[in-house]
């Protein structure tokens, strides 16, 4: 799980965006559900990124962070857009149009960090 910076949140609640499909979301969640942790889901594919706290998010984790370049999404992409992504702004677009090659679950805690990724002991130290 990488950076955790604080942004604003819900109070007193988890939120997940990502998508349901993906495991390691799927393992963050069940953790989640198994220790009792309130959260709402928020789904990347249904709902989109939100793009009021995208800006948050790169403030808090940093887009090298955010970018997924290891998962199918950024493979799948011609060379070109891949080689175009170069700062915050190159990379907050594609994610608006690309979703799926954001690094998931980004995490918004409840005292308004933000983390990205799954581990178990990251978030046992969160709740």
């Amino acid at each position: 799980m990488e950076g955790m910076k604080k942004l604003s949140a819900l109070p007193h609640k988890v939120t997940v965006f990502g998508i349901p499909a993906c495991d390691t979301v799927k393992k963050a969640r069940v953790w989640l559900t198994d220790h009792a942790v309130d959260y709402v889901f928020h789904d990347f594919k249904k709902q989109g990124v939100p793009a009021d706290l995208l800006p948050g998010w790169l403030t808090a984790v940093g887009w090298e962070t955010l970018v997924n370049r290891k998962g199918t999404t950024w493979r799948k992409l011609d060379e070109t857009t891949r080689l175009a992504v170069v700062d915050e702004a190159s990379a907050a677009a594609l994610m608006l149009t690309q979703p799926s090659v954001i690094k998931r679950p980004v995490v918004v805690w409840g005292d308004g960090s933000v983390s990205v990724g799954f581990s178990a002991e990251l978030f046992a130290q969160r709740v």
